[in-house]
Parts: structure tokens; C-alpha cells; sequence
């Protein structure tokens, strides 16, 4: 497997990491050039996760394609849902009720806890702390028994329809929530005696991978990753989406670019969650959580409730053209993009609309894909055994990154 030799140079040596490694979850491989233990040069390859999620969105109505969305960053598919319908919504020009919006939000925000309790989890076992994957997946449970009491479904949801949510958010999931929101200080509290000045951990992770705020901006970075190298963007500050205008909370930024500044700035975001999910909970508007008969042309947008459907006739055909008929509702023949501050930096949708049920054409902007490509230049120079420690810091899932 060495590489042809110049005399000039030391040997240099290819190694394949991954799909089988386990800090790679059997989805991801980077091809490394090394030096002895130096890093000289790393190439990722994608593809080992497609699943033609773009072209499936060309394919399948817009509510059936939330389907698919659940599918791209499976650590947080309620926000991927909130995401899609969002920019479906956008093309029709229609805006959710009150109750519907403070409901998306809960389940955002919950779900950028999830995704970032297990990239802290991870990020720990990755590079040694395996009790402290423990205490980061506890609380990760709780997470999908409030999904199960919300829709019926813990992992991929499919929670939200065109013009609103599947169902209304019960007593029980609200309860619920409230219970979460008083259990989860003391699992970070955990967490953070665990890993915050664990000598291992601050020595793997300080002034590893180093992502200066210019090159951040340049290579497109978003979210955590781009924050925690001093860019202080975030959309639901910058271009307010939902209700997130009604909602007290900072937008977390670190200086340091390392490893160990995108592993604070996800635990302080955290935090910030749940000021959120509280604030949210606690003012849960009245009202439908879905857009019929607040707009026209409604009733043939937004899924009819249950009750309607089976005791009306109006409610009977309005469900059977937008579920079990070819005819749907129509679209704009425009084109529109909608972006939403996922888990792990922008998750935008372009859409294309024809008139039809169907997407023209559907594009994603996911946020992986613009991180695992950073990889190279970030691993440059150190070692393999800081491999792990910069990947497990970018959180790339490679669902988002095959199209």
C-alpha cells in the first residue's frame, strides 16, 4: 500500500479509515496520507449511506417526503421535519397558527439537544470517556419517550404536514417535557465533572483541529462548528423563523476553534435549549395546530383532523384527495429556498414548484456535507490519533452528505 517513492521524501503511507472503524459508524471513510504518525494529507470519500434523498424529493408529494427528511440527519429528525415543511409552506405562502409554531419549536429545540447530547457522548468515547457516553445517552431517552407521546413514533417521526403537525401535543407530553426540562441540569452537571478538566480529554481535544473565524466564514461553516470559532451567526437570531422572536436566548460563540470550543459551545447550547423548550411549554398559545380554514384554498392544503374524517363528508373527501387520490393540492410555479438553524448549522431546502403535488426539483443544503468536507484541512499535520477527536468535534452524519 505505499505510495510511489521519491528519494527526496520520507515514505508516506495510505490508510484507509473507516467504514469499519468504530469512531466512523460503519458510514464514513477518509483516506489518510501519512508520515510515521503524521497526517500529511486526508481525502473523504462519501457514498457508503445513499439513499437519493434529493431525487426522492422529486418523486413523492410533500408530505410523503417527510418520510425521507427523517432519514438525512437521523440524530435529529424532528428538526429536519420542521425544516422541509417549512420550506413547503414558504412556496404556498402560507403561515401556521400560533400553537403550531410554539409546538415546532419545542420539538426543534429538543431535538438540537439530542443531536448534541450524542455528539458529547460520542466526542467522550471517542477519546476514552466511556461513562460519560453513558450519562450523555440517558437523558437521550427521555428525549424519545416525548416523541413516542407526541406522534407514536421515537425515532423517525414524521411529525409535521403541510400547514401544520400530525396531532396536537397531549397532556401526558407536556408533562412529560416539564419532567425532562427538571431532570436534565443534573445530567450536565454530570457530564461536565466527568469531561470539562479531564486531563485526557483537554489534552486530545485544546489546540486540536483549529478552524480560525476567516477560514470558518470561507468554507461555509454554520452552526456550532462555525461559532465556536467567533462567528456569532444564528438563524433563528439573524432571520427570525417560527416564533423564536418571542423567546429570551443567547446565541453561544467561543474564540478558541478547537475541539474542545465546539465541544463547550454545543453544551452551553444546550442550556440555551432549554431556557426555549421552558419558555415555550410554559405559553403554549390556544387554537389549532393546523392552517384550516385560516387561509384560502386551505382545505385542500392541511391534512383534515381525524374526527373530521370519519364524521363529515367534507372532512372524508378533503383526506382522501390529499392522502389517497392523484390530485393533491397545488403549487406555485415558483422556486423558492427556506433555512432553518439545525442542530449542527443551516439546513436549507430549495424547492422548485410546477404546479403539481410534486417537486419540480428538490435540493438540501445540509450542514455535514459542508463540515466533512473542512476535514482535511483542519487534520493536516497532527497525528492519527487526533482523528477522532476532529471528526467526533464536526458531527458529521452521513446521511446528509450522499445525495
Amino acid at each position: 500500500m505505499d505510495l510511489a517513492h521519491d528519494e527526496r521524501q520520507p515514505y508516506q503511507w495510505t490508510l484507509n479509515f473507516g467504514p469499519q472503524h468504530p469512531a466512523t459508524h460503519t458510514t464514513l471513510r477518509l483516506v489518510l496520507k501519512l508520515d510515521g504518525e503524521r497526517v500529511v494529507d486526508a481525502m473523504p470519500d462519501i457514498g457508503y449511506l445513499h439513499s437519493g434523498f434529493e431525487k426522492l424529493g422529486e418523486h413523492l408529494d410533500y408530505n410523503q417526503y417527510v418520510t425521507v427528511a427523517d432519514r438525512m440527519n437521523y440524530v435529529s429528525p424532528m428538526a429536519n421535519n420542521v425544516a422541509w415543511h417549512m420550506a413547503v409552506e414558504k412556496l404556498l405562502g402560507i403561515e401556521t397558527p400560533p400553537r403550531c409554531q410554539s409546538l415546532r419549536v419545542i420539538v426543534a429545540e429538543l431535538s438540537r439537544i439530542s443531536d448534541h447530547l450524542l455528539c458529547l457522548g460520542a466526542m467522550g468515547l471517542d477519546t476514552g470517556a466511556f461513562t460519560h457516553f453513558i450519562y450523555a445517552f440517558n437523558p437521550r431517552e427521555r428525549i424519545y419517550d416525548i416523541f413516542e407521546a407526541l406522534c407514536g413514533a421515537r425515532f423517525t417521526n414524521s411529525y409535521t404536514r403541510v400547514g401544520g403537525l400530525m396531532y396536537d401535543a397531549s397532556p401526558k407530553a407536556i408533562e412529560m417535557i416539564r419532567d425532562f426540562l427538571k431532570r436534565l441540569p443534573k445530567a450536565l452537571r454530570d457530564m461536565e465533572r466527568l469531561l470539562n478538566r479531564n486531563r485526557i480529554f483537554v489534552e486530545r481535544t485544546k489546540g486540536v483541529g483549529v478552524l480560525s473565524k476567516a477560514e470558518a466564514i470561507d468554507r461555509g461553516c454554520s452552526g456550532p462548528v462555525a461559532r465556536a470559532s467567533g462567528v456569532a451567526r444564528d438563524l433563528r437570531k439573524d432571520e427570525p423563523y417560527l416564533n423564536y422572536r418571542d423567546f429570551d436566548f443567547d446565541v453561544c460563540c467561543a474564540e478558541g476553534g478547537d475541539c474542545y470550543a465546539r465541544y463547550l459551545v454545543r453544551l452551553a447550547e444546550i442550556r440555551e435549549s432549554m431556557k426555549i423548550v421552558r419558555q415555550a411549554i410554559e405559553n403554549l398559545p390556544p387554537g389549532p395546530v393546523n392552517v384550516m380554514g385560516t387561509v384560502p384554498f386551505a382545505s385542500r392544503v392541511s391534512l383534515p383532523d381525524k374526527k373530521a374524517v370519519e364524521t363529515t363528508i367534507e372532512g372524508l373527501i378533503t383526506h382522501f384527495e390529499l392522502v389517497m387520490s392523484n390530485r393533491g393540492f397545488e403549487t406555485p410555479r415558483e422556486e423558492v429556498y427556506f433555512a432553518t438553524e439545525a442542530p449542527n448549522g443551516e439546513l436549507g431546502f430549495y424547492i422548485v414548484g410546477d404546479g403539481s403535488q410534486r417537486a419540480y426539483r428538490a435540493r438540501c443544503r445540509g450542514p455535514s456535507f459542508f463540515h466533512f468536507a473542512l476535514f482535511p484541512h483542519l487534520i493536516r499535520g497532527h497525528t492519527i490519533g487526533d482523528v477522532v477527536a476532529v471528526l467526533g468535534s464536526l458531527n458529521v452524519i452521513a446521511a446528509e452528505l450522499d445525495r
